[in-house]
């Protein structure tokens, strides 16, 4: 699996960990966050709005468009075989609809066969569509799921607080705000649909 981290221009409030080979973006005011950590990206894109200046060497977009830089940063990495995301500055700013819309861009790589993560603060976010997520037993703290587009059904969810069995979650009603991780091996399975899913990122990635 190959990976494609990349940093937004959201606030930068989480510890950094680049995999090993993985491919590094810079989307926009993204780029101050990789300057700041000595890092030098393999990419540098976006319309450059919030960064105030264009890079030399960077890809430039028009403002006006349909892609944000975050949406352009995971199509150049699909582009170049990566399937799993990591985004850093994606979950922290001055304007939420920014984060709304990285949310749609998880459900983007979902679409796409790919695997995508925002982290911010303490929290973790992905979007499983189609399939499944386990915790270990060591998991501790919240875990949140919300219904991403149209209904999703054969929702089970195995080990946490609040279980369900072949459920419906739907966009019209937060029925999975506010789950807790219990000391037991946890799973969230969808069979027809997706799930937006927040954690404490300190109990890292969930397997798949």
């Amino acid at each position: 699996m190959k990976t494609c981290v990349i940093f937004c221009a959201g606030e930068l409030d989480a510890p950094v960990e680049i995999p090993a080979g993985a491919m590094i973006i810079a989307a926009d005011g993204g780029l101050r966050h990789t300057d700041v950590l000595g890092i030098q990206p393999d990419v540098i894109l976006g319309d450059f709005d919030s960064l105030g200046y264009t890079p030399a060497g960077a890809e430039v977009f028009p403002v006006e468009k349909d892609d944000s830089d975050s949406m352009l940063a995971a199509r150049r990495g699909l582009s170049e075989g990566c399937s799993e995301f990591i985004f850093y500055g994606a979950l922290a700013g001055k304007r939420l609809d920014h984060t709304v819309a990285n949310f749609q861009t998880l459900q983007f790589l979902a679409d796409h066969g790919a695997v995508g993560y925002l982290l911010g603060g303490d929290t973790a976010v992905t979007v499983v569509k189609n399939g499944q997520l386990a915790f270990p037993e060591a998991a501790t703290g919240v875990i949140s799921l919300f219904c991403m587009g149209g209904d999703a059904r054969g929702v089970t969810l195995q080990g946490l607080k609040y279980e369900l069995s072949d459920g419906v979650l739907t966009a019209g009603h937060p029925l999975g705000l506010s789950n807790a991780f219990v000391g037991k091996t946890s799973k969230i399975s969808v069979k027809d649909g997706s799930l937006l899913v927040l954690w404490d990122r300190k109990n890292g990635f969930p397997t798949r």
